[in-house]
């Protein structure tokens, strides 16, 4: 039986910020690194076997941090991939928030932000998001588990909504209202092909 973890980074500087994202590559904030550190400790005494993260600083730190608190794995190999990327935020990258939503108004920010096949101008949907982080999660951390691997993956938002989705089985009505806080593991274990949640 293996376990799985995931992560979604610490605070980052515009989430501090309020502001959109995505694939700008932003490091965490203060209260970030200590959510990581934090983090870090909870998972002590869990011994990974291997790490997935993105492309992306935030999410790279923050599993950097956590294996710092590690002291019972060793040689522990880790995956950089882009599709393990939050979601692109499109023309909405860099602005804030509130100022979008007094521009565009705030229904149509939330219809961007939480819709699953809504996209913002020129950037993704959560649907069109999982169509890169299910297939990766499926090809690249399902062999790991089933090897017999402790896994962490430590990503982003949407990324691991996405993920979260398809091992929860929860529909694209329901899955706009997950939320998935900074810095919180989420426990899974993985036994005979089979991925349950370690309540």
């Amino acid at each position: 039986m293996g376990s799985l973890i995931l992560i979604r980074h610490g605070e980052s500087l515009w989430n501090a910020a309020n502001r959109f994202t995505g694939w700008t590559d932003v490091d965490l904030s203060d209260r970030g690194i200590e959510e990581a550190e934090e983090a870090g400790r909870q998972l002590a005494e869990i011994r990974f076997d291997i790490v997935h993260t993105s492309d992306l600083v935030r999410a790279q730190r923050t599993a950097e941090i956590i294996m710092r608190h590690n002291q019972v794995s060793k040689d522990v190999s880790t995956k950089y991939d882009w599709r393990l990327n939050e979601r692109h935020y499109g023309t909405l990258q860099g602005l804030n928030k509130a100022e979008t939503a007094e521009k565009h108004g705030a229904e149509q920010v939330h219809v961007w932000r939480r819709s699953f096949d809504v996209a913002p101008p020129e950037g993704e949907s959560l649907e069109m998001t999982a169509e890169r982080t299910i297939p990766y999660f499926t090809d690249e951390v399902v062999p790991d588990l089933a090897g017999g691997n402790n896994v962490l993956v430590s990503a982003h938002g949407n990324s691991l909504r996405s993920i979260v989705m398809h091992i929860d089985g929860i529909s694209p009505k329901d899955i706009v209202s997950l939320e998935i806080p900074t810095g919180e593991p989420i426990h899974y274990n993985y036994d005979e092909g089979v991925i349950t949640r370690d309540e």
